[in-house]
């Protein structure tokens, strides 16, 4: 054929031009049949690839001889007879496999029926399935069995992909342009945002190919950003229902005087689980996207919890003022304490949302124990030593009830401990003898003693507690200004928020000080370390004078 057309285009002398127009017609009619049979193995190349690649191969060498000659006769620039009649050259059959290339792509792309296994996905996200699976198993084949048969300079590899690109972004552009309900939204950021670049563009065997081709992002970035927005806000939306929903459950169940269930011996309530829940599947569900999608998903979750918990809080002390003669009352109160516990951790920034929950410990601990410590009167110590027996006694029938708190005993330890101390700094009697003063450290050691071991039988974690009375009981029966001084020194080591205020009022129950040796003692805290660990806060609690 290329002989033929050559002898065509070299003068003759004595060719009519019927004659001329009859074999150009030949020839052309061979082109015709041969361009057929060639754009059909290259439409259908990934198949025949695999089934008969010595045919590839011939269709490919056909398309090269076509651009070389076509690259001959640019460069002869010569007339001839038959360019007078019709211009054969150049043929452009590389720029015809480009476009038979471009056809086969859209046609592979085009999602058949719906797939077994994927029948309950929308159409959308079949679409955009079958799209993406074809993509990369595709893309797969060009590299390993298809493009060996072209010249490098085809590019094959390149044009595959730039097709595929292609094709995918139109018709995500194409579905961005609607107005798309909450899962088509997110369907659309997670090809864009997640599975394009992670499953196609960084594929193992794909990402060396495509590193450089510029195949970025299926959609520009104002449509991802609008996409990025209607996102949140759908979000937004959808947490703030659920956890309105989740709360209406959890008021139900209070006002039919259920009581609450219990996990591992505490009463539990499901509603911090599924508010927790709520929250760490949407962090995730952006996280997922994009890592810059996922902090504007923190920030708007760190808005709406305190939101939520302001509603539980006000539903929450609804139920504790009118609901009090309800059989479950207590109980429900303290699986609704022990959420406090879950919900602090939920987000550092909003623990102080859960303060006023937290305070019913206090609470219970305060209509439990206050009245006993109020009859530890400052000028009749000596006159109750009985009275710590009683609190203990008293806390040891309420412990049964309290057990079913988190980290209750821990809780009653530090109230006992705290209580004790506040009582101490009361400013209300000054013991002037030594006598006095030995007899009153004696007697808050043995209470220290007695209150340490409680506590530790019944399983408190709280061991930090243990030398704080016992050291103030040293400050008040030690005499030597240096000894003070130093136990002072260690006290503030391991109670950085002991003040000046409490050192003082537990030195005015020393009335054998002078002004200038308070302030000597009182002078070890200008040097003091600040308070780092709230966790470990005692002192912070007590108001002195």
């Amino acid at each position: 054929m290329l002989a033929l057309e050559r002898e065509l285009n070299r003068p003759v002398d004595g060719r009519s031009e019927e004659e001329l127009i009859r074999d150009l017609s030949k020839v052309e009619a061979l082109y015709e049949l041969l361009k057929g049979q060639v754009l059909a193995v290259v439409g259908d190349a990934l198949a025949v690839a695999k089934t008969d690649p010595r045919r590839l191969h011939q269709a490919a060498e056909v398309i090269a001889q076509q651009e070389e000659e076509d690259r001959r006769y640019a460069a002869e620039g010569a007339s001839s007879p038959a360019g007078k009649l019709v211009k054969t050259r150049p043929r452009g059959w590389q720029q015809l496999w480009r476009e038979a290339v471009r056809k086969s792509v859209e046609e592979r792309m085009v999602r058949p029926a719906a797939a077994a296994g994927r029948e309950g996905l929308s159409e959308a996200a079949q679409s955009f399935l079958h799209m993406g699976l074809t993509m990369k198993d595709d893309l797969l084949v060009v590299a390993g069995q298809v493009r060996q048969h072209f010249p490098e300079e085809f590019d094959v590899f390149h044009t595959y992909a730039a097709c595929y690109h292609s094709y995918f972004s139109a018709q995500m552009t194409l579905m961005a342009q609607f107005e798309l309900g909450d899962n088509d939204t997110y369907l659309l950021l997670s090809w864009v945002q997640s599975l394009y670049p992670k499953e196609i563009l960084n594929h193992p065997g794909l990402a060396g190919e495509l590193k450089g081709a510029g195949f970025d992002s299926l959609l520009p970035p104002r449509q991802i950003r609008q996409l990025e927005a209607t996102f949140l806000s759908n979000e937004k939306a959808s947490v703030h229902l659920l956890m309105a929903k989740g709360l209406e459950v959890e008021v139900k169940h209070w006002s039919e005087d259920k009581s609450p269930e219990k996990l591992d011996g505490h009463f539990h309530s499901e509603l911090p689980i599924d508010i927790i829940q709520i929250m760490s599947s949407r962090q995730k569900k952006a996280e997922d996207l994009s890592a810059e999608l996922g902090k504007q998903m923190k920030h708007m979750l760190l808005i709406e919890l305190p939101e939520f918990l302001r509603s539980y809080q006000t539903a929450f002390e609804d139920f504790r003022e009118k609901c009090k003669q309800q059989k479950n009352y207590k109980a429900i109160v303290i699986a609704n304490i022990n959420n406090c516990l879950a919900f602090r951790y939920a987000g550092r920034k909003t623990a102080s949302r859960v303060k006023g929950k937290q305070m019913t410990y206090q609470w219970y601990l305060w209509s439990t124990y206050c009245p006993l410590f109020k009859r530890l009167k400052q000028n009749k110590w000596t006159a109750s030593e009985g009275t710590l027996e009683d609190i203990l006694r008293t806390a040891g029938e309420h412990i049964p009830e309290f057990t079913t708190l988190l980290i209750i005993m821990e809780r009653i330890h530090l109230h006992l401990v705290k209580e004790y101390v506040m009582r101490l700094c009361k400013k209300r009697f000054v013991l002037k003898s030594l006598d006095q003063q030995q007899q009153l450290a004696k007697q808050i050691t043995s209470n220290s003693k007695a209150l340490q071991e409680f506590c530790m039988e019944n399983g408190s974690p709280g061991s930090w507690l243990e030398p704080v009375l016992r050291s103030l009981a040293e400050i008040i029966r030690l005499q030597d200004l240096s000894a003070i001084q130093m136990e002072v020194a260690t006290f503030v080591q391991r109670y950085p928020d002991f003040s000046k205020a409490h050192l003082g009022a537990i030195l005015s129950i020393k009335g054998n000080l002078s002004s200038s040796d308070v302030k000597s003692i009182k002078s070890i805290l200008e040097v003091s370390p600040k308070p780092t660990d709230s966790s470990k806060a005692l002192f912070s609690f007590i108001k002195v004078g």
